[in-house]
């Protein structure tokens, strides 16, 4: 793969500690160091995503993996390695596989968005029966399927070192997901878990009775996303007798379900008595106004650890979103809330534009600005929420809010 760039005087480094020739592709790699002199001190994470907005790039091929492995398994100071939006296949994951084995300073790797199937699934999972350096695996977006993801949950009950996995629109099932949930009833490790849009085609929601289950028994899980489960009112009833028993999870991703103010009262009456969950996402549910005055009396009066709420697109008129508003204003920790795509009525577009005004609710923590048209309040949307930077974050800027950046942020590793 033939890359147009002037060669990186650390990449020329390393070459020559490995005896490898200089090639112009993994010189791209060590463009992104902004201080030089401390690469090797300190550790990169090398960014080649297919998704390069700011400048066009050609997107590596499994050819190409070979290469810049071949010169890595030296490398001490890559810790990262961001590949995701790339042509990587069941073969490019076979390399990933071996260098996996042998390398031990790797502790964040992104593969979304290639061509793995279930067969480089198998490969990159057995890997890390083996591996004791890799912290943080994303592999979403590849089609592993309901195989694919049995290898990782087998992975999960022998891993002790993985701390942040990342299956989110892999076309898990049923079987796999009930894998998952009993492997993690065991594993004391893995902080966060994204499972989000599995296929599903059953109704009994019996993958989120399962999760309920291992909610009673694992203490070390903090973020976990259940975004397009298909889940209603009698799995968030599950859900929510699990987490009564549950002293760890900060952060419940609840979103694109099936839930509607009968299964938000059970999360109202969790949020009186829960002194942990940290960040609540409900968008895209049919919590309608009922729904928010359940969560808006709970966090009025009983809870003060939510410090993120997102109920954009539930079907909420002005008398709920006002209730809302109303909860932020008699509690001082609720500090981000986003609330687009709801039914904004005069009220609730000046109860907001008031909190927003006021400095009680910034900018950065909401995805509503307010604005006037003839002397009357108005909200536009911005572009804030808690999935602001999943599928792609800036090359160049860091995102410090953790609450409005989901990324498996809030967990005790850091991606570096």
């Amino acid at each position: 793969m033939s890359v147009p760039v002037d060669l990186h005087p650390n990449y020329v480094r390393a070459c020559q500690n490995v005896g490898q020739p200089e090639n112009p592709f993994v010189a791209r790699v060590l463009q992104e160091a902004d201080k030089p002199d401390e690469i090797f001190t300190k550790g990169i994470t090398l960014k080649l995503a297919g998704n390069n907005h700011p400048v066009p790039v050609q997107r590596v091929t499994d050819d190409d993996v070979g290469v810049l492995a071949s010169v890595l398994c030296h490398a001490t100071f890559v810790k990262g390695l961001d590949l995701g939006y790339n042509l990587l296949t069941d073969t490019g994951a076979k390399t990933m596989a071996t260098f996996l084995q042998e390398n031990s300073s790797l502790q964040y790797l992104n593969l979304m968005f290639n061509d793995i199937g279930t067969s480089g699934a198998e490969l990159i999972a057995g890997a890390l029966y083996r591996n004791r350096s890799l912290v943080y695996l994303r592999m979403t977006g590849n089609k592993i399927g309901n195989q694919g993801g049995m290898f990782f949950a087998s992975m999960l009950q022998i891993n002790s070192t993985l701390e942040k996995l990342d299956l989110g629109d892999c076309d898990l099932g049923l079987q796999c997901l009930i894998a998952i949930a009993t492997a993690l009833s065991q594993n004391k490790t893995l902080k966060a878990i994204n499972l989000n849009r599995p296929l599903l085609y059953s109704q009994q929601e019996e993958n989120t009775v399962h999760i309920a289950r291992m909610l009673k028994n694992n203490s070390s899980l903090v973020e976990l996303h259940l975004s397009k489960h298909e889940m209603k009112n009698f799995g968030v009833e599950r859900l929510c007798e699990a987490l009564y028993e549950n002293s760890s999870l900060r952060y419940l991703d609840l979103s694109s379900n099936k839930i509607t103010c009968d299964g938000v009262k059970f999360l109202g009456e969790l949020l009186k008595r829960n002194q942990t969950l940290v960040i609540l996402d409900l968008k895209a549910n049919r919590i309608e106004d009922d729904g928010a005055m359940y969560l808006s009396e709970a966090l009025s009066l009983h809870n003060r650890t939510l410090q993120a709420l997102s109920v954009g697109s539930c079907n909420i008129s002005g008398k709920g979103l006002t209730a809302l508003s109303n909860a932020i204003k008699s509690n001082m920790i609720l500090s981000y809330m986003y609330i687009w795509g709801n039914k904004f009525d005069e009220g609730a577009c000046r109860s907001f534009s008031e909190l927003i005004q006021s400095g009680r609710l910034k900018p950065d923590c909401t995805d509503v600005a307010p604005y006037k048209v003839d002397g009357r309040a108005q909200l536009a949307e911005l572009s804030h929420g808690l999935q602001r930077h999943y599928y792609w974050t800036p090359r160049h800027k860091a995102v410090a809010d953790s609450a409005a950046n989901t990324s498996l942020a809030i967990a005790d590793v850091l991606e570096y």
